[in-house]
């Protein structure tokens, strides 16, 4: 049971368009675009062909896109006369992009977007150093903006995230995980990004506290909804439009919320299959696996927590003026259950 079955409000997975979501950004993204590769120009030619190897891969570029369209729809005027909303959309995919590096080369992957990760091209050792080097150029870029409350916000965000990496990683390979972690986990490392990117939108358009406070939660339960989609596709997902390899995280010992939650509910030999999958991290019995995952439900349960974050998501909003901005914002929480890639 994929979350495309589940859309959580009126539209369904058919009906909302990314596309029209992004368009709404579309000439600050160019900006942002322009931001990104300005920055980007280094006299180490190896950092400008990494970065760029990497940064021109693809992706919607859902985190800047939140940032723009939740300053937007806090004051749109405000956001017209600043140009920090750009540059602060641009080191917020600049950080994204250093995890992804750093993340590839933890996970070992071998795949990203449908080609090779900068890994496999580059070494590991570089893809670690230039993701170094983007999380130092991102704070260098942070200081432009002038403010202390966005470095507050930012650099306790990129410690988090750093902290979600390690417990990720001490997480891998333990069937004993338990839910409660594995939510922590995914909240420090994937929602607490949406989140300060979200509160960023406030902030950077000077709203009162309770709003800035609302737009956080909005961030956090928008990542946590993607994130734990993302973990259906895993074992859902058609390959190639995924971009990567169905059971990666399996393949890698990861304990996701729908293997948790099948082991929580299996009994005998279904049960020790999927504990000695995640234990070896293998997907030898990967279609063995993905068979249980789907007859205890768990594919289900996790739908429907991904279903339940993006409502909160929505919820948040209440906050905000009605604006074409706050309903492309509830058109990204729905986006984030109905989608297949």
């Amino acid at each position: 049971m994929t979350p495309s079955t589940h859309p959580i409000g009126q539209k369904s997975a058919q009906t909302i368009d990314i596309k029209d979501v992004i368009s709404l950004v579309e000439d600050d993204m160019a900006v942002v675009n322009q931001t990104i590769a300005s920055n980007l120009d280094s006299d180490v030619a190896l950092i400008n062909q990494l970065g760029a190897y990497i940064i021109q891969a693809g992706g919607k570029r859902l985190r800047p896109v939140a940032l723009l369209l939740s300053a937007k729809a806090a004051d749109p005027e405000a956001v017209s006369v600043a140009k920090d909303p750009t540059l602060l959309a641009a080191i917020i995919e600049f950080i994204h992009t250093a995890t992804l590096l750093h993340d590839d080369v933890v996970d070992e992957s071998e795949l990203r977007r449908g080609r090779e990760t900068a890994n496999e091209v580059f070494g590991n050792a570089a893809s670690v150093l230039v993701g170094d080097y983007l999380y130092s150029r991102a704070f260098q870029m942070m200081v432009e903006v002038g403010s202390m409350r966005v470095m507050e916000i930012l650099s306790r965000t990129t410690n988090q995230i750093a902290e979600g990496e390690v417990m990720q990683l001490i997480n891998c390979g333990s069937a004993d995980t338990t839910e409660q972690q594995y939510m922590e986990t995914i909240q420090s490392k994937t929602a607490i990004l949406f989140e300060a990117a979200t509160q960023l939108g406030a902030v950077i358009t000077k709203q009162a506290r309770p709003v800035e406070t609302a737009m956080a939660a909005y961030g956090l339960h928008l990542g946590t909804a993607f994130q734990l989609v993302d973990d259906i596709l895993d074992y859902t997902a058609d390959a190639e439009a995924m971009g990567k390899n169905v059971g990666d995280d399996l393949a890698e010992g990861k304990p996701t919320l729908p293997i948790i939650n099948a082991i929580e509910r299996s009994e005998g030999q279904d049960r020790e299959i999927l504990i000695d999958a995640i234990t070896n991290a293998s997907r030898e019995n990967l279609d063995r696996v993905i068979s249980i995952i789907e007859h205890t439900g768990s594919l289900a349960y996790t739908a429907r927590m991904a279903r339940d974050q993006a409502a909160l998501a929505q919820a948040s909003l209440a906050v905000l003026p009605d604006s074409i901005y706050k309903n492309a914002l509830s058109d990204l929480a729905e986006f984030s259950v109905a989608r297949s890639f």
